[in-house]
C-alpha cells in the first residue's frame, strides 16, 4: 500500500517542503537574517509591482517604487508589531510612497488595462461595475483605456486608490481599511463614491 507523502511522514528519501510561515520568516528578518529578508521580498514582489503599476501605469518606475518599499520595509521590519499581517503593513507603505511619488512628480495616474487580455476584460468589468447599463458602442482596447484613464484622473487620490484595491485588485473592504487606516464604512463609502463618479463621468459612452 501507497504511503501519502506528508510533513508527519514522508516517503524515504523524500524530503518535505517546509510551508511558508509569514510570521516566522518576519520574525527572521527582524533578527537580522538576511536570507529571511530575500524571503519576503520573493514571496511579496509581484504582488507589489502589480499594485503599483495599476496606480502609474509606468513599468520603470513601477519598479523602482518597489524596490524602494522593500527597501524601507526592511529597514523598518522591526517597526512592525504584527498588529495586521505583514503583507498588509508592506501594502501600505507601498501605497504611501506611490501617493507621494504622485504628489511629488505631478505623474498621470492611469488605470492600466491594456498590457494583457485580462487586464482589458477588468475594464470593461469596470465599465459593469460603475453602471448597470452597457457601452453604447463598441469601444476598442486603446479607447477603453483612453475612457478609463481620463475619468481615472478626475478621481480624489483616495477615491482612485480604493477602485484600483477593490474593483482591479479584488481586495476586501477589510483590508483596503486597514492599509488607509479607516473603518470598513469609510471604505464603501469612498467606493460608492468613486463609482457613482466614474459613472457620470463614463454617462456619454454608457447607454441612456
Amino acid at each position: 500500500m501507497l504511503e501519502t507523502i506528508s510533513k508527519k511522514n514522508p516517503a524515504k528519501g523524500v524530503e518535505a517542503m517546509p510551508e511558508w510561515n509569514e510570521k516566522n520568516v518576519v520574525n527572521r528578518a527582524q533578527n537580522g537574517d538576511m536570507e529571511a529578508c530575500d524571503e519576503l521580498i520573493q514571496e511579496y514582489q509581484e504582488r507589489i509591482y502589480s499594485t503599483i503599476y495599476h496606480m502609474i501605469s509606468n513599468h520603470e518606475d513601477a519598479a523602482d517604487l518597489a524596490q524602494i518599499t522593500f527597501i524601507k520595509a526592511i529597514r523598518k521590519i522591526n517597526n512592525f508589531k504584527g498588529q495586521s499581517s505583514f503583507f498588509t503593513w508592506l501594502y501600505r507603505i507601498a501605497v504611501n510612497n506611490t501617493i507621494n511619488f504622485i504628489r511629488t512628480k505631478r505623474k498621470r495616474v492611469l488605470l492600466s488595462i491594456n498590457q494583457m487580455d485580462e487586464e482589458f476584460e477588468r475594464g470593461e468589468e469596470l465599465l459593469g461595475l460603475v453602471s448597470k447599463e452597457t457601452p453604447q458602442r463598441d469601444i476598442n482596447r486603446l479607447e477603453l483605456q483612453e475612457i478609463l484613464n481620463a475619468a481615472m484622473l478626475k478621481l480624489s487620490t483616495n477615491h482612485r486608490l480604493v477602485v484600483t484595491m477593490h474593483d482591479v485588485q479584488g481586495m476586501p473592504h477589510e483590508q483596503i481599511g486597514e492599509i488607509m487606516d479607516c473603518n470598513t464604512n469609510t471604505v464603501r463609502t469612498r467606493l460608492h463614491y468613486a463609482r457613482k463618479q466614474l459613472q457620470a463621468h463614463l454617462s456619454d459612452y454608457l447607454k441612456p
